[in-house]
C-alpha cells in the first residue's frame, strides 16, 4: 500500500474532520449565538452584514453578491466598499437597514441590534465567533445559512492547511519568548483561549496573560511588571517605557516592543477567512529568523 505524501495526508485528515457538505434545505431553523431559534423560509438573496468578519466570510464563500449593505468597518474585499454603510455596533442605522428590505441581517451578539430589527419584521441571526475553533464552525454555519456549504467547507480546509504550514515553522523555533499582546492602552490584552491568543501561541510565543482572566481582559499593569515579558506587541517602546515600572522590563530594555502594522492589526482583530495571513504576519514578528 502506497504512503500518501505529507501534504496530501494532511489535507485528507483535515477533510475528515469536516461534515459532508450538501445543498441547504429550507425552511432552515437554527439556534443563533444569542440562543434564539431563528427560521429562514428560503435561501436569502438580500443580506445585510453588521460585522466585518462576517462580510469577509460571505465574500470568501462566494456570497458577496448577496450583500446589500454592511457596517461602517467592513472594507474587505474591495466589493464591499461600494455598499451602503449602515453604522457600527452601538450606532446602527436601523431605519436604513430596514429600508434596504433584507431577507437576512447578520449581527453581533453585542449591541442589542436584533431587537429593533426583529420588531421591524426582519430575520436576524447573530453569528459571533470569539474562540479559535468558532472561527471555523461559524464559517460552516454561514455557509449553511446562505446555501454555500461546499464553498464554506473548502474555505475551512484551506485555512487550516495554511495555518499548519506556519505552525511547522514555529515548532522549529529554538525557544518561545514570553509575550504580552496589547489591544488597547487601557490596557486590554488577549487571553490564551481567545482566537487571537491561540494565534499568538501558534506564532511561537508564550502568552503571559492567564486564561482565568478571560478572552479579552482589562489587565492590571502590575501583572505585566511581575511577568516581565521578553516580547511586547501592539504598542511602541516609547509608550511602554513611559508607564510606571515598565521601563525596566526585558522587552523594553532589549527593544523587543513592536507596534503592529495597520493591516496586520486589522486582520488580527477579525475572526474570519484571513486568519492564516494574520498568523503568518504575527509569526514573522515573533520569530523573524524563521522567515529570512
Amino acid at each position: 500500500m502506497k504512503t500518501l505524501p505529507a501534504k496530501t495526508a494532511l489535507a485528507a485528515s483535515l477533510l475528515a474532520l469536516l461534515p459532508a457538505a450538501a445543498a441547504t434545505t429550507y425552511p432552515l431553523t437554527l439556534t443563533d449565538d444569542l440562543g434564539r431559534k431563528v427560521t429562514l423560509k428560503a435561501e436569502p438573496r438580500r443580506i445585510v452584514s453588521m460585522l466585518p468578519s462576517t462580510s469577509e466570510t460571505l465574500c470568501a464563500i462566494g456570497a458577496c453578491d448577496k450583500l446589500v449593505g454592511v457596517d461602517d468597518y467592513s472594507d474587505f474585499p474591495q466589493q464591499v466598499q461600494r455598499l451602503p454603510k449602515l453604522g457600527g455596533l452601538y450606532d446602527p442605522k436601523v431605519e436604513q437597514i430596514v429600508a434596504l428590505k433584507p431577507d437576512l441581517v447578520l449581527v453581533s451578539k453585542y449591541g442589542k441590534l436584533e431587537a429593533p430589527l426583529t420588531q421591524a419584521g426582519l430575520t436576524v441571526v447573530a453569528v459571533n465567533p470569539e474562540t479559535y475553533d468558532e472561527v471555523f464552525s461559524k464559517t460552516l454555519t454561514l455557509g449553511r445559512l446562505v446555501n454555500r456549504e461546499t464553498q464554506a467547507k473548502n474555505l475551512v480546509l484551506n485555512m487550516r492547511r495554511e495555518i499548519a504550514k506556519v505552525e511547522i515553522l514555529t515548532k522549529n523555533a529554538a525557544r518561545k519568548p514570553t509575550a504580552y499582546f496589547e489591544i488597547d492602552p487601557t490596557p486590554y490584552s488577549i487571553g490564551p483561549n481567545s482566537f487571537m491568543g491561540v494565534l499568538l501561541t501558534k506564532a511561537g510565543a508564550r502568552n503571559i496573560i492567564p486564561a482565568s482572566l478571560g478572552d479579552f481582559p482589562k489587565v492590571d499593569p502590575e501583572l505585566i511588571v511581575k511577568a516581565n515579558p521578553e516580547l511586547m506587541l501592539g504598542l511602541s517602546r516609547q509608550q511602554a517605557a513611559a508607564r510606571p515600572g515598565w521601563s525596566s522590563l526585558r522587552a523594553v530594555k532589549t527593544g523587543r516592543v513592536i507596534e503592529l502594522p495597520k493591516e496586520l492589526r486589522t486582520i488580527l482583530s477579525r475572526p474570519g477567512p484571513r486568519l492564516p495571513q494574520a498568523l503568518r504576519g504575527l509569526a514573522q514578528l515573533v520569530h523573524p529568523e524563521l522567515f529570512r
